[in-house]
């Protein structure tokens, strides 16, 4: 005999599935428990010293308790009554330090719901416990149904107490989106960039060699007068050529350098500060180190966002700064890319009262940054020296899903 399943499949009465979920009402018992017991003394706890030092870092402790006792009754679910429920977003201070955590976790919805979640947990628990177990054991023809019911209570607690709500899940589809679209405009950039150097630039490299090659012909033998007029315009257009070949560079390097895709950061940073035309040069210091002490790479997207913010800065300040020297750092801090670029110019770079200047090449910057969930941070007052700080994710929302 079968009966219609969780989700609509038809399973044996007394099935695996069926006793998986038994199992899972009778240990409820124990985690309802637990959770209960941690979380009210821990909450009240901290709610009642709230006025002294340690009351909101107890008060956090807890939270983070029940966050903790969530996730596990998520996995839980899942396995055993086939709950489908997202992992949410992790928690990130906005702040760094003990203040920080403890205003992100305070101010954490999930966190609430999760305590709230385990709080519910103990009259549930015994009440599906008790119920599992009675007709487990005089009850058993109706065993099924009970536990199919108390499965879809459960569930449903735990999909709308310990999922992500729907703005959170809303605003981390977008992200994801528009992670993809920064990925994949950076790959259409690398393709364009290919194409340019392995078709257009190598034909007019040839057609360069053909001219030069026709040029020298010509000089080599005594020319008519209208000869002499041919070969002057060979050589013209010898000339135009070379020059378009390196516009043409020019602009496959603006559109992605092949040195970044091919060497990284640290050797595209160096032929930038190369071309700057600061007096005294620019000096160039990257590390990017993970964790565990290996050298890594941030995703491509994020590579060309630093190189093209590096680019423009330095093109700035050969430009307006008036700078001697300037200096290009690009670190890895956690899981964010940092970089700071600074010159002893003459500053003035952002308006009187700090703010970036509307249509100006360090809001676009600061726009491009914003994009990806960057900061840009300018400090600039006039008389110099001008330091500007960025910070970038390491991986892009879509390359993390990846």
């Amino acid at each position: 005999m079968k009966q219609r399943g969780d989700r609509g499949q038809a399973q044996p009465l007394y099935g695996a599935g069926m006793w998986r979920q038994a199992g899972h009402h009778l240990v409820g018992l124990l985690f309802g428990i637990a959770a209960f017991v941690v979380t009210v003394v821990t909450l009240t706890t901290g709610t009642g010293l709230a006025i002294t030092v340690i009351g909101l870092p107890v008060l956090t402790l807890g939270l983070r308790a029940a966050r903790g006792f969530g996730a596990l009754a998520r996995r839980r679910a899942r396995a055993s009554l086939g709950a489908r429920v997202a992992e949410p977003e992790p928690l990130t201070p906005v702040r760094p330090g003990l203040a920080g955590r403890v205003l992100a976790t305070l101010t954490d919805g999930l966190s609430w719901r999760s305590a709230l979640y385990c709080v519910l947990m103990l009259p549930w628990g015994i009440l599906s416990f008790t119920l599992t177990l009675v007709f487990l054991v005089v009850g058993w023809p109706l065993l099924p149904w009970v536990v199919r019911g108390l499965s879809a209570v459960h569930r449903a607690a735990v999909e709308s107490l310990l999922g992500p709500n729907r703005l959170s899940a809303r605003v981390q589809e977008l992200e994801e989106d528009r992670g993809a679209v920064v990925d994949t405009a950076a790959a259409d950039l690398r393709r364009i960039e290919r194409d340019l150097h392995d078709g257009a630039q190598a034909r007019l490299v040839a057609l360069a060699m053909d001219l030069g090659l026709a040029k020298e012909k010509l000089l080599e033998t005594e020319l008519s007068t209208e000869q002499a007029s041919a070969a002057r315009m060979v050589d013209a257009a010898h000339g135009e050529v070379k020059l378009a070949l390196q516009e043409l560079r020019d602009l496959a390097r603006g559109i992605h350098p092949a040195v970044l895709t091919d060497r990284g950061l640290d050797a595209a940073l160096s032929a930038v500060a190369a071309r700057c035309t600061v007096p005294g040069g620019v000096r160039v210091n990257v590390d990017l180190t993970g964790p565990d002490g290996t050298a890594e790479r941030p995703d491509s997207a994020v590579e060309g966002i630093a190189y093209f913010t590096v680019s423009e800065l330095l093109t700035n300040t050969s430009k307006h700064a008036g700078a001697r020297t300037a200096t290009v750092d690009v670190w890895r801090s956690a899981d964010r890319l940092m970089l700071q670029v600074t010159d002893d110019g003459r500053g003035g770079a952002t308006a009187p009262d700090g703010s970036l200047r509307a249509g100006g090449g360090l809001a676009g910057l600061a726009e491009r940054i914003g994009a990806v969930d960057g900061v840009f941070l300018v400090e600039s007052p006039a008389g110099g020296p001008t330091a500007v700080t960025v910070e970038l994710p390491w991986r892009t929302r879509a390359g993390r899903a990846a």
